[in-house]
């Protein structure tokens, strides 16, 4: 049986990464599958993330439709259907993360597509694709963008990929949602949160590149090839991942120290 006190420390940990980094603020939210009982996952309550700092703040959910396992647990988030059922169609996956980075967002709302420009974003493949929740509306749903049920869920997750494991082929590790943010998924918290980090990192990236090679050719500083951005090849998107995956607990173990010396964030679960 794994040790859940110390892995929902570390769950914590990975929620004031994220905060830390600009890719949560007092919204968004990351969830971990129970290790010990596949069929269910935690959260923490409804609280911005960079103030989970007990066990008190974590409520238990079942993968099979988002109810709390205790009838009397504190008020969770209108969107842990995200999380329950990308765990459900991905059994492999353990850890989902949801954001509203705005550095990403652009590219959910314009015909521009996120594309791979660093190699520590290999992750996300030849290019990313993008959630339209319109689509998927019924007459008298609410239209207000939220993932309110299993059903706009189910919808999401369809767009990782057919259902085996997401990074492989054909699957995807990363979702744009229109007008909305960006969910990403993986085998554990600090491979998330990694591929959350970065998603962020490569569209500031991507948007400072084009914004560049915009204002070279106004400007007639540019080159007269006119190849554009040049973005990651498919090859060097899977080299470039598997490399750096391996290497994950590197820039973790400085995001790990980084949160551990700010006075914002307790954990009182491992300290």
């Amino acid at each position: 049986m794994a040790n859940l006190t110390q892995l929902l420390g570390s769950f914590i940990t990975g929620l004031h990464i994220l905060h830390y980094n600009g890719v949560l603020d007092a919204y968004g939210h990351m969830s971990m599958r129970n290790p010990n009982n596949s069929s269910t996952f935690f959260m923490s309550r409804n609280l911005p993330p960079a103030l989970v700092s007990s066990l008190t703040d974590i409520v238990e959910y079942r993968v099979a439709d988002a109810s709390a396992v205790d009838p009397d647990a504190p008020a969770g988030f209108i969107e842990r259907y995200i999380h329950s059922e990308v765990l459900k169609r991905f059994p492999a996956v353990n850890v989902v993360v949801h954001s509203h980075s705005p550095a990403v967002v652009p590219y959910g709302i314009t015909d521009v597509p996120l594309k791979p420009s660093i190699h520590l974003a290999g992750f996300l493949g030849e290019s990313v694709p993008v959630f339209d929740i319109a689509k998927h509306y019924l007459a008298n749903d609410t239209q207000d963008l939220l993932v309110r049920n299993t059903r706009l869920g189910a919808a999401l997750a369809a767009e990782f990929g057919d259902g085996t494991t997401p990074g492989a082929q054909g699957e995807n590790t990363v979702v744009l949602m229109r007008n909305h943010g960006f969910t990403t998924c993986a085998s554990d918290v600090p491979t998330a949160v990694f591929q959350a980090i970065y998603t962020q990192v490569n569209a500031q990236v991507q948007t400072s590149a084009l914004d560049l090679q915009a204002t070279g050719r106004a400007s007639g500083a540019g080159t007269d090839d006119r190849h554009g951005v040049v973005y990651l090849t498919e090859q060097q998107a899977i080299d470039s991942w598997v490399s750096n995956s391996g290497t994950i607990q590197r820039p973790y173990s400085l995001w790990v120290r980084q949160v551990e010396v700010s006075p914002l964030y307790m954990n009182l679960v491992l300290f």
